[in-house]
């Protein structure tokens, strides 16, 4: 008793804080930033009116709207399709190779924004060393094409890793029960495993859907003289104080993010309604079996796009060292002394904050899940949802609100590291909360309940059973928000100032300049980064595993 009550004092002043902490920074950092965007889209010149909207009416705007509308659609279909074989594949193969093709998955994620542009002026541009080098080509990678091709590269991996993690939580019995009753591999996919996934497929098209419209880099970069509605935002916000337009750009982009929430969490409903009652059986060691013919073409379709992905990190790195410009390899060292030494502070600013989002994102993530699946504090639930906002509508969208809510006081932080931190922080509670919320559901009670019958405080049951228990979940949240962080682009392009840039826009600067050597140098310094942290933290949380 003696040794628990500088806890139970503790209790009474840390545990309230401590919440109060929380909620009043998902408030300010999340909530506050997005309503302020959509109260700015209904403001011109501090008048309340419906201008923006109707300014978007204008016809050059309409052909803006119908060209995002129609990259949208094709980048993701494509993309859902491609995503949707790869998985298909991988659900046919034993659990080693499966394992292999998402670990290969998972590397390829590691990537800046404007590797696979960089990679592609490189080798199929009018000077590429492929197109011009070898096959004596000279083809416009520029336009609606170009973007199409990029989108769709951009955002296989991030998509087959949502459809393969559907694919497993299929309950065995289903396919099994199928299987018995004499249903054939063709007919089980069409009947069993297409209509389970729909919803996920959905879901997946919808997000990838949001994220490329909301993508104004790739069509910068190589759109030419095809302009999207993403980009005016960007250039609205760039080359006037007028916040209004780009507002109200943003906000058209919500009706599909809101689509994407909407099937994400019916897929997820649909995973918990299969199992009501009785424990699902897993699938993680079955292998489908797929018919032969189906098998080859999309195995085939697999090892392409594995030696796309091969050729695009091997030409980021040997663009480095050597210059393809006149259809020849010539090597040089020029690039590593052409670069920019604002590079070098942007640089190791971009590796300090993603850090500190790492440490701070899952924690705060960990906590809410605690506190609303634990403690069961309902009134925490909607804070829960709000925090989930980030991870569903566009960086963009994000990024222009930190604009509107933090130019002007009493919170005038624009212009300074808090806002970027913060920025990168807050998007990102998401990622641990969710991870969180799955692993309380298999914790048992039974162990919160012995340290609280033997005298221990809510402060020492978090710092001694909760918190420790939930230590994989925080290295693996940390190399996820980590990573996201460093290739962040669409949520922090607005909020950069000059001696206040991150790498990433930086990068984004060299390929807008054409200076295709520099900016290889600068993905491949990122890339480097990016890939010790994940081995590092990966062997921390599988050394503390085995102990």
């Amino acid at each position: 008793m003696v040794s628990s009550t500088p806890s139970r004092r503790i209790d009474r002043w840390f545990d309230p804080t401590l919440r109060v902490i929380l909620i009043a920074g998902i408030l300010l950092f999340i909530l506050y930033p997005i309503g302020s965007v959509i109260a700015t889209s209904f403001y011109y010149r501090g008048t309340f009116t419906l201008q923006n909207y109707m300014d978007l009416a204008d016809p050059r705007n309409v052909t803006l709207i119908l060209n995002s509308l129609r990259i949208g659609i094709v980048s993701s279909g494509i993309a859902v399709l491609i995503a949707l074989a790869i998985s298909l594949f991988a659900f046919g193969q034993a659990a080693v190779v499966k394992k292999r093709i998402e670990t290969l998955l998972m590397v390829t994620m590691i990537s800046p924004p404007f590797v696979s542009a960089l990679a592609y002026i490189i080798l199929f541009g009018r000077r590429g060393l492929i197109t011009h080098g070898w096959l004596g080509l000279s083809i416009n990678p520029y336009g609606w094409h170009g973007i199409v091709i990029l989108q769709v590269l951009g955002s296989i991996s991030f998509a087959t890793l949502m459809v393969l993690n559907s694919l497993s939580s299929i309950d065995l019995r289903h396919l099994l029960a199928a299987q018995d009753l004499g249903a054939r591999p063709g007919a089980i996919l069409r009947t069993v495993v297409l209509p389970l996934l729909r919803p996920t497929l959905l879901s997946v098209f919808f997000l990838l859907f949001t994220m490329n419209i909301a993508d104004f880099g790739t069509p910068i970069v190589i759109g030419g003289n095809f302009k999207v509605l993403a980009t005016e935002a960007y250039l609205q916000v760039i080359s006037t104080p007028h916040l209004g337009k780009a507002a109200a750009i943003s906000v058209l982009m919500l009706p599909s993010a809101i689509v994407a929430f909407y099937f994400y969490q019916k897929s997820f409903s649909r995973t918990d309604l299969t199992s009501v009652g009785v424990t699902s059986l897993k699938n993680d060691d079955y292998r489908f079996p797929l018919p032969k013919p189906l098998s080859i073409f999309l195995g085939s379709l697999v090892g392409l796009y594995f030696f796309i992905m091969l050729l695009k990190y091997g030409n980021i790195f040997l663009s480095t060292v050597a210059n393809t410009s006149t259809g020849r390899i010539v090597l040089t060292d020029q690039y590593f002394k052409d670069l920019p030494l604002t590079f070098f502070k942007s640089f190791r600013a971009s590796i300090a904050l993603s850090a500190l989002a790492g440490l701070i994102a899952p924690l705060l993530g960990i906590l809410l899940s605690y506190y609303v699946h634990r403690r069961r504090l309902n009134y925490l639930k909607p804070v829960e949802f709000i925090a989930s906002l980030p991870f569903i509508i566009p960086g963009t969208f994000y990024g222009l609100g930190y604009v509107a809510a933090f130019s002007h006081q009493p919170l005038m932080l624009r212009g300074t590291w808090l806002i970027l931190g913060a920025n990168m922080v807050f998007r990102q509670i998401s990622v641990s909360n969710k991870a969180a919320n799955s692993f309380f559901v298999t914790l048992d009670h039974r162990l919160e309940h012995a340290a609280s019958d033997l005298g221990a405080s809510k402060f020492r049951i978090l710092g001694n059973v909760i918190l420790p228990l939930t230590r994989p979940i925080f290295y693996t949240s940390f190399i996820s928000v980590f990573t996201s962080s460093m290739t962040s682009m669409g949520a922090i392009a607005f909020i950069v100032s000059p001696g206040m840039n991150l790498a990433s826009m930086e990068l984004f600067g060299s390929v807008e300049n054409g200076r295709y050597g520099v900016a290889s140098v600068q993905a491949v310094m990122m890339i480097a980064v990016i890939a010790l942290v994940n081995v590092i933290v990966l062997a921390i949380k599988n050394r503390k595993r085995v102990t």
